[in-house]
């Protein structure tokens, strides 16, 4: 009897905010690997002009490996780690907000700070007036669904959260 009235105790504890915080990097990590695999797909039909790739390992070295499967699969996996971060400053700034618009806004900065902030790092990469519009197009397209999803994903889990504390609370109170 004694072990069923722990469970029940242990059931009405409202969930720990480090289980949401490893969620939301869970989440960015996700996505930066669908995002990945989506970039990828456009490279190779030709959606796009340039590839991740061409920015997280071209920009670094030159080695031959890189236009190997390999180098798309650790690029995958980088764009993976790169996008814990973005989420993690989406948790820390904007989880509150549940609007799909902050995700699009989310994207579209991610973009701007790609394409124009960092662009001079990546000397390999034409910069945005030398690419196709094919290329400017895709990119906005991605980054905006990039966006969405790690944006509402986590508001979304932080709302349910907090619904989900509130809920028990008021059971506890009962």
């Amino acid at each position: 009897m004694h072990i069923l009235e722990d469970k029940k105790l242990e059931q009405n504890k409202p969930e720990d905010t480090s289980t949401f915080l490893g969620r939301s990097l869970l989440t960015g990590f996700i996505g930066g690997i669908l995002a990945g695999l989506a970039g990828l797909f456009m490279y190779y039909f030709n959606f796009m002009e340039v590839s991740a790739k061409s920015y997280l390992l071209r920009s670094w070295t030159t080695a031959g490996w890189t236009d190997t499967w390999l180098g798309e699969l650790l690029t995958i996996i980088l764009v993976g780690l790169l996008s814990i971060g973005v989420a993690l400053v989406y948790y820390g700034v904007l989880k509150k907000v549940t609007s799909l618009w902050m995700g699009i806004v989310y994207g579209l900065i991610l973009w701007a700070i790609v394409f124009f902030i960092l662009q001079p790092i990546f000397t390999n990469v034409p910069n945005l007036a030398e690419m196709e519009i094919k290329t400017i197009v895709s990119t906005l397209c991605l980054y905006i669904l990039y966006g969405i999803f790690i944006g509402y994903s986590i508001s979304f889990d932080y709302q349910d959260t907090i619904a989900t504390a509130n809920n028990e609370s008021k059971k506890v109170s009962d």
